[in-house]
C-alpha cells in the first residue's frame, strides 16, 4: 500500500472517531438524562416568609431566592445536619413562639443564625440565637464566666421573641423584623428612610442582610420538602430529644463533677444538658433558682 494511501486512511479513522466523540459529548438536549436537567423543577412556583408573599415577579428576587437554593442543595453536610438537628430543636422553639404569637417561619431563622448549634460567631455572640452579651442581658439574660443563658435555648428562644415583637411593631410586617435581626433595627430603618421605600425586597443593603430573608426562605423551602431536593432521611437518623428529669438549685454547688456523679452521670453529661453552667462550679451567692436537667437515658 503506497505511504499517501496510508495516511488518508489513518486520517479518516482519526476524523470518525472525533465525530463519535463530538456526538457522545454533545448530545441533544432531549437525549440528556433528565435527572440531571434538574433546574426547571427545584424551584418553588410562590415563596413567603411568616405569610407574607415573596414576589417572585421581581427579576433580583427570584435571582436572589434561586442562588440560596442553589446553595444549600448543595451544602450537603450542612444541610443535612440542620434537618437532622431540627427534630430535636424544632419541639422546643415552635412551642415558645406560638405563645408569643410569633409565626412558625421564625424557626429557619435559627437555623441560619446557628445550624442549631450553640455557635459562638467572631464578634462575641453566642448559642442558637446568636445573641451579643449586652442585647442578652437587655433581653433579661444572664451572662457571666458562671453562667451564661445565651446557651440555654428555652431561654433564648423567649428573648429572640420578646426582639422579633418589638420589631414588628417597629417595622410592620414580619419580613423586614427577620431582616432587622441581622441589619438592627436602627440600620434597616436608616436605610428605609434613604432609600424612601418600606418594602424589604425593594431596599438596598449590605450583602448579608440583603442575602438574609432568601437564606432563611431557601432553608424553609427545604426543609419542608427535603425528599424533594435530594435529603431523604430515615426517622431514626434524626436527632432525638432525651428524656430528662429536672433538679431545682438554689445554692452554691462547689463541683460539678461530684454533683454530676451524685445524679448518676459523669461531668460531660451534664455540661451536654445544660451547656449554660460555663465553670466547674456554680456560684450562687443570691440562692437565685436554676433548673438543670438531668438526662434519663442516652449515656
Amino acid at each position: 500500500m503506497k505511504r499517501i494511501e496510508r495516511i488518508s486512511i489513518i486520517l479518516t479513522i482519526v476524523f470518525a472517531s472525533g465525530l463519535l466523540i463530538f456526538a457522545t459529548a454533545y448530545e441533544p438536549k432531549d437525549k440528556i438524562d433528565k435527572d440531571k436537567a434538574y433546574v426547571s423543577s427545584y424551584f418553588p412556583a410562590t415563596a413567603n416568609f411568616a405569610g407574607e408573599a415573596t414576589p417572585l415577579r421581581i427579576s433580583d428576587v427570584k435571582e436572589r431566592l434561586d442562588r440560596e437554593l442553589v446553595v444549600n442543595i448543595n451544602l450537603h453536610a450542612s444541610t443535612i445536619l440542620a434537618i437532622k438537628r431540627a427534630n430535636r430543636a424544632f419541639p422546643v422553639i415552635e412551642p415558645i413562639l406560638k405563645e408569643n404569637g410569633i409565626p412558625d417561619d421564625f424557626k429557619y431563622l435559627a437555623v441560619i443564625e446557628s445550624g442549631l448549634v450553640n455557635a459562638v460567631s467572631g464578634a462575641g455572640a453566642r448559642g442558637v440565637w446568636q445573641f451579643m452579651p449586652e442585647t442578652a442581658k437587655e433581653r433579661g439574660m444572664e451572662v457571666n464566666d458562671i453562667v451564661d443563658e445565651r446557651y440555654d435555648l428555652e431561654k433564648s428562644t423567649q428573648a429572640a421573641c420578646s426582639y422579633f415583637l418589638i420589631a414588628k411593631a417597629k417595622f410592620g410586617t414580619w419580613t423586614l423584623a427577620a431582616a432587622s435581626y441581622n441589619g438592627g433595627m436602627a440600620g434597616v430603618n436608616r436605610q428605609m428612610d434613604i432609600q424612601k421605600e418600606s418594602n424589604y425586597y425593594d431596599l438596598l443593603l449590605t450583602e448579608e442582610t440583603s442575602r438574609y430573608v432568601f437564606r432563611i426562605l431557601a432553608l424553609k423551602e427545604i426543609m419542608k420538602n427535603p425528599e424533594k431536593y435530594g435529603f431523604s432521611l430515615a426517622d431514626e437518623e434524626l436527632y432525638t430529644i432525651l428524656p430528662t428529669k429536672k433538679i431545682a438549685v438554689d445554692s452554691t454547688v462547689l463541683d460539678l463533677a461530684d454533683f454530676a456523679k451524685a445524679q448518676g452521670i459523669n461531668y460531660k453529661i451534664l455540661k451536654i444538658h445544660n451547656p449554660w453552667l460555663r465553670d466547674k462550679k456554680l456560684e450562687n451567692p443570691t440562692n437565685k433558682k436554676y433548673t438543670i436537667e438531668i438526662p434519663l437515658s442516652g449515656y
